[in-house]
């Protein structure tokens, strides 16, 4: 196998274990193989000691949710998700290719028209009964997406592949909280229609590199590109990392996550109704990777009373496709989540990013993007005002 992971990353790891309370799988299952540290383990044995790519091997390295909840917790400061990412991607090139299935899915992101009109066709076949329970989308998937309008160019507004075709509302609403701060938006062309987070996830490398350059190419110039994608916004801003060029750094240093650039101009939103009690579920790259939390909690801490989870900001078990890929553990994960919410006592929730918005919908709580309950706060505080 062509290995790609870096020696002195490899390196970095010195087995201490505080990793462990911080990985999903690990809780869960309670096997030291699926940890963060055995996983490193297992690829110092492929890569020092010639161990070889088995069915074991891949069972370590599949189940990981790439949450990155460890990266926080360790002292040693191991990029963790680099070593994922880049094992991922040796596996699919060298020895087991992704499946045929996911390959041909991914590809369609990155064609919005193709996917614009699978949903429609979709959210026909929901209205008539006909889409299976167990398939993960969206309650109401829109037959006709609502249309965006540019307001300004002081920003960008990135719109993305599944969620500006599955929750394309909640874009709507983060054009209408930028223009009540007084932010104007524009809106990128086709070029931008997917980031790549998905094919990284998936060891899909050259892919996502693809995908990244259209990306930049279709934000010229050097406004701040805000983001309501937690995924993708962590895509986007390591990007540096992916192609390893100065122009992909300095792109990725204009991409910001859209709650904190909000909550720089929090002083300039209209007040507005308030929301009641909302509990916070942070996205992982929201959190570990952009570790940019703090944003959703000063925007919508404006209109509504937050509850903390109690889970120490553990994954939901969404991970891009890996609900799909592992529903046996995902739902195992899930579980955990939903019991920590349950323990807050609300029923209402915000989360930043759609994959973990469908994994947490339709248990019992109403789950939202946090930039659709301001939206309605704000609107809601004109009409009684």
């Amino acid at each position: 196998m062509t290995w790609l992971a870096d020696e002195d990353d490899l390196a970095q790891c010195v087995g201490c274990g505080l990793c462990l309370p911080h990985c999903p799988t690990w809780r869960v299952t309670g096997e030291e193989s699926l940890s963060p540290r055995g996983r490193i383990a297992a690829m110092r044995q492929v890569q020092h000691e010639g161990a070889p790519v088995d069915v074991r091997f891949g069972e370590i390295v599949d189940t990981c949710i790439q949450c990155r909840g460890c990266e926080p917790a360790c002292p040693s400061a191991v990029p963790f998700g680099s070593l994922m990412e880049s094992t991922r991607a040796a596996i699919a090139a060298d020895e087991r290719p992704v499946p045929r299935w996911l390959r041909g899915g991914l590809s369609m992101l990155a064609h919005p028209r193709l996917l614009r009109a699978g949903t429609s066709l979709l959210a026909v076949a929901q209205r008539l009964h006909l889409v299976p329970a167990r398939i993960p989308v969206p309650d109401h998937l829109p037959v006709r997406p609502v249309s965006l309008v540019a307001t300004g160019d002081d920003v960008w507004f990135h719109t993305g592949c599944v969620m500006d075709a599955w929750q394309r509302d909640v874009h709507a609403a983060g054009l209408r909280v930028l223009a009540a701060a007084g932010v104007g938006a524009r809106l990128p062309g086709p070029g931008a229609a997917c980031c790549g987070a998905l094919h990284t996830h998936a060891g899909l490398a050259e892919d996502a590199r693809v995908l990244a350059r259209r990306t930049m190419a279709a934000f010229p110039g050097d406004a701040p590109i805000v983001v309501d994608s937690a995924g993708c916004g962590a895509a986007m801003q390591e990007y540096g990392h992916l192609l390893g060029t100065e122009a992909a750094e300095d792109f990725s240093a204009r991409v910001v996550d859209v709650h904190l650039f909000l909550a720089e101009h929090a002083d300039a939103l209209p007040d507005g109704e308030h929301l009641g009690s909302v509990a916070v579920q942070d996205p992982c790259h929201l959190r570990h990777v952009q570790r940019a939390e703090r944003g959703v909690r000063a925007l919508l801490g404006r209109y509504a009373d937050l509850v903390e989870l109690d889970d120490e900001g553990l994954c939901c078990g969404a991970g891009g496709s890996y609900s799909v890929l592992q529903p046996e553990l995902s739902g195992h994960v899930r579980a955990r989540k939903l019991a920590s919410i349950e323990r807050s006592g609300t029923r209402m929730v915000a989360s930043a990013n759609p994959g973990c918005m469908l994994q947490l919908s339709g248990r019992g709580f109403v789950v939202e993007h946090p930039l659709t309950l301001v939206d309605r706060a704000i609107a809601r505080g004109r009409v009684d005002g």
